[in-house]
């Protein structure tokens, strides 16, 4: 097999650093799965988890404890999967959760976790944003991006394009912005809730585009992290 590069945006693959990630990996998405890299001090429950899945797939595995010390930057990576990138029509019956710009890895990480943990499956990206199949971005999200349906899209109107009929709740500050509280009280199905980037927020036009909503919030501090607004709209919209 042809050797293995550091990540970079372009290569067609990338790994999902971290024994439980790479396990993440084997049972969502095995056929995303080229071969997986294992440490000598690799042992316990997790490990055997790891073999078998690796065997049940026939999928190969190999002793690189140099390359996983390269690939992580740490000493105690004992596994990873190398998987091949791949992007997934968004289902346009289901509720969608679109981020516009996001450029923090840990951030977009945490907020797929977040997604797979609230029933938003399908993931909507507005370009230019961090790279969703960054190593990081994997570990962040512990794997949780390999059950997710995700895409990125140039604009916000092409994701319109693909997305079909439904509600648009842009999450911003405007003169019309109900509060969360009594906006999920009207809400409507398939909905999408859209969220802009971690310094500006969402264009005003974005306004215009859909019901506007506000999470209330103590005047002690000016705004939430992202991931934290995303998380909070995403479980108080579920039908958890």
């Amino acid at each position: 097999m042809p050797p293995l590069e550091a990540y970079k945006r372009q290569l067609p693959y990338t790994y999902a650093l971290g024994l439980y990630p790479a396990l993440q990996a084997l049972e969502q998405a095995p056929h995303l799965v080229s071969r997986v890299l294992v440490h000598s001090k690799l042992s316990g429950e997790g490990a055997d988890a790891l073999y078998a899945a690796c065997a049940q797939h026939k999928i190969r595995t190999e002793q690189a404890e140099r390359l996983l010390k390269k690939l992580s930057g740490k000493d105690n990576c004992f596994a990873a999967a190398v998987c091949n990138k791949q992007q997934h029509d968004l289902d346009p019956s289901g509720n969608h959760l679109v981020l516009v710009h996001p450029m923090d890895a840990g951030n977009l990480g945490t907020i797929l976790r977040s997604a797979l943990g609230f029933s938003f499956l399908d993931i909507a990206l507005i370009t230019p944003c961090a790279d969703a199949f960054d190593p990081q971005v994997i570990r962040a999200s512990m794997g949780a991006i390999f059950s997710l349906r995700l895409s990125e899209f140039d604009s916000f109107e092409a994701y319109q394009n693909q997305a079909g009929p439904r509600k648009l709740y842009p999450f911003m500050l405007s003169d019309d912005a109900l509060p969360l509280s009594k906006a999920v009280q009207h809400k409507k199905s398939p909905h999408s809730l859209i969220f802009g980037n971690e310094g500006s927020g969402l264009p005003a036009e974005y306004a215009t585009w859909g019901q506007s909503i506000k999470i209330e919030q103590s005047d002690a501090i000016d705004s939430l992290n992202l991931a934290v607004s995303a998380a909070i709209g995403m479980y108080v919209f579920s039908s958890l």
